[in-house]
C-alpha cells in the first residue's frame, strides 16, 4: 500500500513539475529577450562611457596645456612688469641725470663766460704791451723806462702783472680742464643711460612678442577644447537617453524576475513539501526506531539525527586511505533514510554535492552574536535549498553514504565563522551539541 502511494505521489510530482517548468520556460524566454535588450543597451552605455572618458581625457590634456601656457604668460607678464619697473627706474635716473646735466651745463656756461672774459683781458694785455709771438715781452717794458724811478715803477707793475697773468692763465687752464671733464661726464652718462634703455626696451619687446605667440596658442587650444566639450556634451546627452532606456528595461526585468521568483518559490515549496513527505514516509516505513527523527532538545542546539556514535573529532587513521589525518567532525552511524534535522535555527548557506562529502547541507547560525556553521554530509537525499531559513529540528535531509564513505552515516561538523576545508575553523561538535 505504501509502495503504491509512493508511485502515485511520484507521478503527480512529475506532472506538476512538467506544468511548472513549461510556464517557467515561457517566462524565461521573455526574460531572456529583455535581458538581451538590456545587454545591448549596457554595451552601448559602456562604449559611450568609454568615448566620453576619452573626450574628457583629451579635454583635461588640453586644459593642462592651457594652464601651462597661461602660467607661462603670467610669468612673462611678471617679467614685463619687472622690465617696465626697470624702465621707469631708468627714466627716473635719466630725469635725475638731466637735472645733473642742467647743473653741469650751467656750470659749463659759467666756465665759458669766465674763460671768455679772461681771453678778453689777455687780448687787452697784448694790445697794451709788446708781444712777441704768443708771449708778452716784459723785458721791453722794463727797458723802455725813461729813468731809474720809472724803471722801478715799471718793474713793480711788471711783477704785479706777471703774477696776475700767471693766476689768470692757471685759472684758465683749470677751468678749461674742468669744462672738458664735465662735458665728458655728461656725454658718458647720457650714453650709458641710452644703452641701458635700448637693452631693456629690446627685452620688453621680446617678452611681449613671446606673450602674443603664447596667447595665440592658448586661443587655438581653447577653440579645440570648446569643440571637444561640445562633442562630449552630445555624447553625454546620448548616454543619458541610453541610461533612461536601460532603466526602463531594468524595471521590466525586475518585474519579470519577481514574477519568476514567485513561481520558483511556489515550485520550491511544492518540492520541499514532496521531499519532506518522502522523508517522512521513509521514516514511517522503517521497522526500527533508529530511523525516527531525533527528539528536539531545549536550548540553542539539538541532536541532528538518531543513531550510534561511531567516530569522534580529532586525529585518526582514515578507514579507506589508511592515512592519518584530522577528522574535522563526528560520525553517527544510522540506516540509510534516517531523518536528519537542523541542529539549530539558521539559514541554509549551501545545499548540493561536494567532493568527498557527497550530498551536503551547510547551515549558518547566529548564536549570541557569534557566527557558526554546521555541516551535514554523506546524505542520501537533500530536503532543503540554499537561502532557506530553517528552524531547530526542521527536516533537511536523510542519512546516506554518498561521497567518500564506507557505509551509511551522518558526518556532522561545527565551524566557528564560515566553513573551510582546512584550518582552525572546525571545532569539536560536543562543545555545542549533546549526543
Amino acid at each position: 500500500m505504501i509502495k503504491r502511494h509512493r508511485i502515485i505521489s511520484s507521478v503527480l510530482a512529475v506532472c506538476l513539475l512538467a506544468t511548472t517548468v513549461g510556464s517557467i520556460d515561457v517566462f524565461a524566454d521573455s526574460l531572456k529577450d529583455l535581458q538581451n535588450e538590456k545587454k545591448a543597451a549596457e554595451m552601448k552605455k559602456k562604449n559611450l562611457d568609454s568615448t566620453i572618458q576619452k573626450k574628457e581625457t583629451q579635454i583635461q590634456e588640453k586644459q593642462s596645456k592651457v594652464d601651462q601656457l597661461i602660467n607661462q604668460i603670467k610669468k612673462l607678464n611678471d617679467k614685463i612688469e619687472e622690465t617696465n619697473q626697470n624702465l621707469d627706474r631708468i627714466l627716473a635716473e635719466m630725469n635725475q641725470t638731466k637735472k645733473e646735466i642742467d647743473v653741469l651745463q650751467a656750470s659749463i656756461k659759467e666756465l665759458e663766460i669766465r674763460i671768455e672774459q679772461r681771453d678778453e683781458v689777455l687780448r687787452e694785455r697784448v694790445r697794451v704791451m709788446q708781444v712777441k709771438g704768443n708771449k708778452v715781452s716784459y723785458l721791453d717794458v722794463l727797458l723802455g723806462a725813461n729813468s731809474f724811478s720809472d724803471f722801478i715803477d715799471r718793474f713793480s707793475a711788471v711783477s704785479t702783472l706777471m703774477d696776475a697773468d700767471r693766476k689768470i692763465i692757471q685759472q684758465q687752464e683749470e677751468d678749461m680742464a674742468l669744462l672738458e671733464e664735465e662735458k665728458k661726464l655728461v656725454e658718458q652718462k647720457l650714453a650709458e643711460q641710452k644703452e641701458r634703455k635700448q637693452k631693456i626696451q629690446a627685452i620688453k619687446d621680446e617678452l611681449h612678442n613671446q606673450k602674443l605667440e603664447k596667447r595665440d596658442v592658448v586661443n587655438e587650444l581653447e577653440k579645440s577644447q570648446e569643440k571637444l566639450s561640445s562633442e562630449k556634451g552630445a555624447l553625454e546627452e546620448e548616454y543619458s537617453d541610453t541610461v533612461a532606456f536601460s532603466s526602463k528595461l531594468e524595471k521590466k526585468i525586475i518585474a519579470e524576475q519577481n514574477r519568476l521568483a514567485e513561481v520558483a518559490r511556489k515550485e520550491q515549496a511544492r518540492k520541499q513539501k514532496l521531499q519532506q513527505e518522502r522523508l517522512a514516509a521513509a521514516a514511517n516505513s522503517s521497522s526500527t526506531s533508529a530511523n525516527a527523527a531525533p527528539p528536539i532538545s531545549s536550548g540553542s542546539w539539538t541532536k541532528p539525527t538518531t543513531g550510534r556514535f561511531s567516530s569522534g573529532f580529532g586525529w585518526r587513521t582514515h578507514p579507506i586511505s589508511k592515512v592519518k589525518k584530522q577528522h574535522r567532525g563526528m560520525d553517527i552511524s544510522a540506516p540509510t533514510g534516517t531523518p536528519v534535522v537542523a541542529a539549530g535555527n539558521g539559514v541554509v548557506s549551501y545545499a548540493g554535492t561536494m567532493e568527498g562529502l557527497g550530498n551536503v547541507v551547510m547551515i549558518t547560525h547566529s548564536v549570541k552574536g557569534q557566527i557558526l556553521t554546521t555541516v551535514y554530509a554523506h546524505l542520501s537525499t537533500i530536503g532543503t535549498s540554499s537561502g532557506q531559513s530553517v528552524d531547530k529540528g526542521q527536516l533537511i535531509g536523510a542519512v546516506g553514504s554518498t561521497g567518500y564513505s564506507t557505509g551509511p552515516h551522518l558526518h556532522f561538523e561545527v565551524h566557528v565563522g564560515n566553513f573551510s576545508a582546512t584550518g582552525p575553523s572546525a571545532v569539536n561538535p560536543l562543545h555545542y551539541v549533546s549526543f
